[in-house]
């Protein structure tokens, strides 16, 4: 039995770093030309279906129907708490790997940035319906992010664990705060200058 559950958590973390290697490789000179924002907080400028057509297209084994469904509820959770909804959607992209759950969060958890997620043991929090856990995820983000109150109810049962409020602004202060991955924000960057290219491609 434990040598199952060293095999499963080994096999979990290879999929991620194979995963994250995979989203710096498909970088291209296009892609990297395009802006993207530094601090998490702000407006986003992707549409639902400009979002939910980058899971589409770039993964056969992505769930697009549910990525269809999840896109216009992280520009409204978002915007209520004015965290911006591109950084947002790609951190979920990121943590979930393209809906694909591989991880040992799974998909029926609706828990979309692998909140309490700490071992086979700990998989992490279950939230009832999809939008609780992507308010759950936004309001967590904000607590990184921001100093400023909540404006919705509190549903993000980890929101009193990030001490201090506000302690990572930007991207780039996620990694070593969020994760311990060292290329972590990197990623984050990455995904969102392809989504970017991709929804000026649509034009």
């Amino acid at each position: 039995m434990y040598r199952l559950m060293i095999k499963s958590v080994t096999a979990t973390l290879f999929f991620f770093a194979a995963l994250g290697a995979a989203v710096l490789a498909q970088e291209t000179p296009d892609t990297k030309t395009f802006d993207i924002p530094q601090h998490i907080m702000g407006s986003g400028k992707l549409t639902a279906q400009q979002m939910a057509t980058f899971v589409a297209v770039t993964t056969i084994e992505g769930d697009a129907e549910r990525a269809a469904r999840l896109a216009p509820l992280y520009i409204a959770e978002a915007q209520a708490e004015g965290v911006n909804h591109d950084v947002a959607f790609a951190q979920m992209i990121l943590e979930t790997g393209f809906l694909q759950f591989k991880g040992i969060v799974a998909p029926h958890m609706n828990n979309f940035c692998g909140l309490g997620a700490v071992s086979l043991t700990q998989t992490g929090h279950i939230f009832p319906d999809e939008l609780t856990g992507i308010r759950a995820h936004i309001q967590h983000l904000k607590a990184y992010a921001s100093r400023e109150p909540l404006a919705g109810e509190l549903i993000d049962p980890r929101y009193s664990f990030v001490s201090p409020k506000g302690k990572a602004p930007t991207i780039d202060a996620l990694t070593g705060t969020w994760a311990k991955d060292p290329q972590y924000a990197a990623k984050i960057k990455s995904l969102l200058r392809r989504m970017y290219y991709n929804a000026n491609a649509e034009m």
